[in-house]
């Protein structure tokens, strides 16, 4: 319990936090940082730090430090049972440490390596339900030398604020992946993707196709398979004036060219064996709005003059009949074929080729936009969740590097693929480099990473590995690293700095 003499500025501070958990919700770090600059600032403390506890691993990562050294101590984690603050997790008990030299839980490697003095340590565990998620630390009390009871205390009510704050962030989490999958299923139900684009490069296709969906060109889009053209088709088509309108799509290379051509145009009774009807095609279904050609690199060549036709004058005739249709509709178009030399090569229609490019638009392989691999994997991950009723939480440090580096030959679709299967064989909270098991899906990591890199973006991602790699060995012991490596320490250091290894 608190003691009766309560401190004015703790209580009013305790007050303020408890009232802002309310309304952080959706922003938990700003909240945890929030919390712990007051922790820090109450019980006088030089410097502190929020560890939070990874279930599958055990470890303590440092998600939030303050102090001098604050940035430093954030590459570094701690196994359960190691030192102060991993006592405390192990445990679930809060403990204060006023002269470090004379307790053997000490650990002084962390302290050493980013040149910090530690002379004392309190430290609680934040509770959820209690069960330990991790745990707030202050380090050497900056007036007095001697951390106290009463600080402890007030230590206690923060970790129970911040544990609070975490809780929230989940429940909040929770619904808000609920909201994104029921988004797309219904997206699903209407016939449209969820389109998932976090990085630079995607978002500035996306103003690009904002301004194209305003216009009624005709619009090329090129890349690789997988990397989702038929979304950006979806895009264009919901951004424009014909949103209301049926959007058509046709697989150009899914058909034989007899079949393509009364799928693309319809047919009248009687103009082939079994045409015991008329057939409305989809060139007519599309009627004001928009029809999506994919693959239309591998139109036939007969057909290419009567798609060059429904360009230029938006008529066409269904086969067995002379008699034109004229229609209203938008026309986009789709290939991972590069057209261009196919005109070179006289395999498709310079004519019909400068009539569908008159907006082009290249949607970049996935290689190109790694920002987006963490988000499209989370998202692959809570759908395949609700599909199989799982509860995967997420993925380890391990497997995320694995899935930056790989080089994603089938693009967006390999990696929903990958996903998929690894989310169904998981049987643990985090998906591992084991589940993904890339090596047997199409090369390693490693065998890939080097792909469309320059020498600099190279070098810079095997420095990384390799230096991670020999943290991993000695422990994360940044001086024996630095030994091994034949390098000076202050260098080392430095090196994970910039190289953001953590």
């Amino acid at each position: 319990m608190v003691k009766t003499n309560i401190d004015p500025q703790k209580f009013e501070t305790f007050i303020e936090i408890n009232t802002l958990i309310n309304s952080y919700y959706a922003d938990p770090r700003a909240l945890l940082q929030r919390i712990l600059e007051s922790a820090t600032r109450l019980t006088g403390a030089e410097a502190s730090s929020l560890l939070l506890l990874n279930p599958e691993t055990g470890n303590l990562h440092f998600e939030i430090a303050l102090g001098s050294k604050g940035a430093e101590v954030k590459q570094f984690s701690l196994k359960r049972g190691e030192g102060i603050a991993g006592w405390v997790a192990e445990h679930n008990r809060s403990l204060i440490v006023n002269d470090v030299t004379q307790d053997e839980r000490f650990q002084p490697q962390i302290s050493s390596s980013i040149e910090f003095e530690t002379s004392a340590i309190l430290a609680v565990p934040m509770r959820i339900e209690d069960r330990c998620v991790g745990v707030l630390e202050m380090v050497n009390k900056t007036e007095t030398g001697q951390f106290t009871e009463d600080d402890r205390q007030w230590l206690e009510i923060f970790a129970t604020q911040a544990a609070l704050a975490i809780q929230n962030a989940k429940s909040f989490q929770a619904v808000r992946d609920q909201i994104d999958i029921l988004k797309d299923q219904m997206n699903g139900v209407k016939g449209f993707h969820t389109l998932i684009a976090e990085s630079r490069v995607m978002q500035e296709k996306l103003e690009l196709v904002s301004r194209i969906a305003e216009t009624d060109s005709s619009v090329l889009i090129l890349g690789e398979s997988g990397v989702g053209k038929e979304l950006i088709a979806e895009q264009i088509h919901q951004r424009s004036t014909r949103r209301h309108g049926p959007l058509v799509r046709v697989n150009c290379a899914a058909l034989p060219e007899p079949l393509l051509e009364s799928e693309l145009f319809g047919h009248v009774k009687g103009a082939f064996t079994d045409a015991d009807r008329d057939r409305t095609g989809r060139f007519e279904l599309a009627d004001g709005g928009t029809i999506f050609l994919d693959e239309i690199g591998d139109l036939p060549p007969a057909l290419q003059a009567k798609m060059l036709r429904v360009i230029q004058e938006r008529s066409f005739e269904k086969v067995g009949s002379s008699t034109p249709k004229k229609v209203n509709v938008r026309i986009l178009a789709a290939t991972n074929k590069d057209i261009a030399k196919a005109v070179e090569q006289r395999e498709f229609r310079s004519d019909l080729y400068y009539r569908l490019n008159v907006l082009p638009l290249e949607v970049p392989p996935l290689r190109r936009r790694r920002e987006d691999i963490p988000v499209l994997a989370e998202f692959f991950l809570k759908r395949v969740n609700q599909e199989t009723k799982k509860q995967v939480q997420g993925f380890t440090d391990e497997a995320m590097e694995i899935l930056l580096s790989y080089s994603w030959p089938g693009n967006v679709r390999e990696l929903e693929n990958v996903i998929e299967r690894a989310v169904v064989i998981c049987d643990r909270s985090y998906v591992s480099p084991a589940e993904l098991a890339l090596e047997r899906a199409g090369g390693s990591g490693s065998d890939h990473q080097y792909e469309d890199k320059s020498l600099k973006e190279s070098v810079t991602l095997f420095k990384r590995h390799f230096i991670r790699n020999a943290l991993e060995r000695h422990g994360w012991h940044q001086t024996e690293t630095a030994k091994a490596l034949g390098i000076q320490r202050t260098y080392l250091s430095r090196l994970i700095k910039e190289l953001e290894i953590t």
